[in-house]
């Protein structure tokens, strides 16, 4: 007869890896676009191995983990952090010049938008997840916002200073859910806050759940 082995191979929650490699590339990137500093050089490393490849690992683990949440979100922003990345390399003529003399913004803006639609529906799921995470979702809204506005030339200049904030912010909020989500696993118990899920979805959930049953009986 034969017999069949159910074999688990179990992962460490890539949250905090994610959230650092999110945390570094917002920061290095929004005191660029502040006018704190200056060019882009030492901008682009970070937004390849922080910004591109942390996240897209964070992505790989937890669709291994069956997170599909963590797995998109993570997926998609490290792609992202990646084609800016190129973006940035095509710019500076690294790519040849007859690229970089073919550069539109207009086309980024269509890009923005499209992630911060994207971003909508992320944010929902956040929802569920804590609060720490739906604010840098929220915020990482009003960033894809004001890029994709500026980029088509729409109140360039507040659009461009909301998305710097929004980036700021973004990445402080990062750097401190990395760090709990590390110590509180590595402790075992909730060391630091992240906020509770809201539960709206919960709560919409159950009550389905106990329509269904009571059509059913």
């Amino acid at each position: 007869m034969k017999q069949v082995q159910d074999i688990r191979v179990t992962a460490a929650d890539p949250s905090g890896i994610g959230l650092f490699g999110l945390a570094i590339v917002t920061l290095v990137a929004s005191t660029q676009k502040l006018e704190w500093t200056e060019g882009l050089g030492f901008v682009l490393p970070w937004a390849i191995f922080l910004g591109g490849f942390a996240q897209l690992y964070a992505s790989m683990i937890d669709a291994k983990l069956g997170n599909t949440f963590g797995a998109t979100a993570f997926g998609a922003y490290g792609f992202f952090w990646l084609a800016v990345g190129g973006g940035w390399l095509i710019q500076a003529g690294v790519l040849g010049e007859t690229l970089a003399s073919q550069l539109d913004v207009h086309q980024l803006g269509v890009v923005y938008l499209g992630y911060l639609a994207f971003t909508i529906f992320m944010t929902i799921g956040a929802l569920e997840t804590n609060k720490v995470l739906f604010l840098i979702f929220f915020l990482i809204n009003f960033l894809f916002l004001g890029l994709g506005l500026s980029s088509l030339g729409i109140l360039e200049t507040s659009m461009h200073n909301m998305a710097a904030i929004s980036e700021l912010l973004i990445g402080l909020l990062s750097v401190y859910g990395a760090g709990v989500n590390v110590l509180n696993r590595h402790f075992g118990f909730e060391f630091l806050p992240l906020g509770k899920p809201f539960n709206i979805i919960g709560r919409r959930r159950e009550k389905a759940k106990a329509s269904d049953m009571a059509t059913h009986s």
